[in-house]
């Protein structure tokens, strides 16, 4: 064990060795009196100081519970109504009958969330939790598409990678769709992989709990390539959908804080609308943007969302406002999640003496609602522990490095006395973070003080 005047930090991300350096990297100006190991300290002094930044699995939260004055970690030891589906859909619907006035509001697409073990559980539903869904949609396909039908999207709780998400418009569409999940688990070789050929494919064993979201209609579609070639001819663009990847830094209980800079994250294909051959189809690339199912194409489809600025969908005339105003509502619709998951105590629990890191996913489409031109609509799509950052690629890894150092000044310098840093020059001498949220949650310093 370290000395009592050193800092004992347990690094390990076993699956993710780019997260790892990055983390040591901005641990590295903290000093000398940090030293860095790769296993859970034991024979614990009370007076010893130690951090764990680590991995949930990794990391040791009876450490964390027992010595809210010594050690600091880099997880919350309970949040799944943060980073569960299903939980966090319950927890903004709470939130949002006891706050009808909140921003979530118009931030969380239409949800309704269940339990189901086997497909012909179904029908059952159809009266009861899904009543309300049953009453929108029909119980077969119609002969092609129909103008303005409502698509639907089923999401796995828990599965993550874009595994089990499937597109779908009527009753008889979700029913294949779970006769599909079952009909897969019955191979035993599927089952050893948990993933099929196709990209999307999973298995019954790690489904059970599900949201089903109202498919958000027009979404704002840009080429990626537009933002380093502004003289392709448009007629030779083809608008695809994104999502914008935010990170946020929770802090004690509780400070939330927004990384400014924010990335688009592009589907590997030109959008189309949904279509009849879309429903229960597991291919749905011009559907996903989820960068865990385009690693083959490295770094091809992310973007700043500063690099969008002057495309097809920014007017030249008002691109730094329209980006700002992003941002802001970004920052409004994390802040107010937080809120959601605080209001759901027993499946979040905040720590003075933790931090985490979270990437945010939102879809950003048109509002056209009201007079005059259309506006931006943020709707929030779920939120991400231990997000795969590395799939930003080297183009972008400068602002991951500057993501990480202002965790180590702003979450891990403060908590340790023996650590003295004077915080980098950055452009402008401007932080990348800004604030979300600021409470006190169980009095000043929280719980365990």
């Amino acid at each position: 064990m370290a000395s009592a005047a050193s800092i004992y930090a347990f690094v390990s991300y076993p699956d993710a060795p780019y997260t790892e350096s990055l983390i040591k990297t901005a641990l590295a100006p903290l000093g000398s009196a940090i030293t860095i190991h790769h296993k859970v300290p034991s024979g614990v002094h009370e007076s010893e100081m130690i951090l764990q930044w680590c991995t949930y699995d990794e990391m040791s939260h009876e450490l964390t519970l027992e010595n809210p004055q010594t050690v600091l970690s880099s997880c919350y030891a309970i949040r799944k109504s943060l980073i569960r589906k299903h939980f966090l859909h319950r927890a903004i619907q709470e939130y949002i009958t006891k706050n009808p006035q909140s921003p979530l509001k118009q931030c969380v697409p239409a949800t309704w969330d269940l339990d189901i073990t086997h497909s012909d559980e179904l029908d059952e539903m159809w009266v009861d939790d899904l009543y309300d869904l049953a009453q929108i949609l029909p119980d077969e396909s119609p002969e092609g598409s129909v103008e303005d039908e409502k698509w639907f999207i089923l999401k796995p709780g828990m599965a993550d990678r874009g595994m089990g998400i499937r597109l779908f418009r009527t009753k008889e569409g979700l029913q294949r769709i779970f006769d599909s999940f079952e009909a897969d688990s019955s191979d035993s070789d599927d089952e050893e992989t948990g993933r099929l050929d196709n990209d999307t494919n999973v298995v019954t064993s790690q489904l059970r709990h599900f949201v089903i979201q109202e498919y958000l209609p027009k979404p704002v579609l840009i080429d990626p390539r537009e933002c380093f070639d502004r003289s392709i001819p448009a007629s030779e663009l083809g608008g695809r959908k994104f999502h914008l990847r935010a990170y946020c830094v929770a802090k004690g209980a509780l400070k939330v804080q927004l990384a400014t800079r924010i990335l688009a994250l592009f589907s590997s294909s030109a959008y189309k609308s949904p279509c009849p051959d879309d429903e229960a189809s597991s291919n749905l690339s011009a559907h996903l943007t989820n960068t865990a199912l385009q690693e083959s194409r490295g770094e091809e489809n992310v973007r700043l969302l500063q690099e969008l600025v002057g495309c097809t969908i920014f007017p030249p005339d008002d691109t730094s406002d329209q980006k700002h105003s992003i941002v802001d509502n970004v920052a409004t619709c994390i802040g107010e999640v937080f809120k959601a998951a605080l209001n759901s105590a027993i499946h979040f629990q905040t720590l003075p003496n933790a931090f985490e890191l979270f990437g945010a996913d939102l879809l950003l489409t048109w509002n056209f609602r009201g007079q005059g031109k259309p506006s931006f609509q943020i709707s929030l799509l779920e939120l991400n522990a231990e997000p795969a950052i590395h799939l930003t690629g080297p183009r972008l890894d400068w602002i991951l490095k500057e993501l990480f150092s202002e965790i180590a000044e702003t979450c891990v310098a403060p908590f340790f006395p023996q650590v003295h840093v004077e915080t980098a020059q950055r452009e402008g001498d401007k932080s990348c973070l800004r604030s979300c949220l600021d409470v006190q949650v169980r009095g000043a310093g929280g719980w365990n003080r």
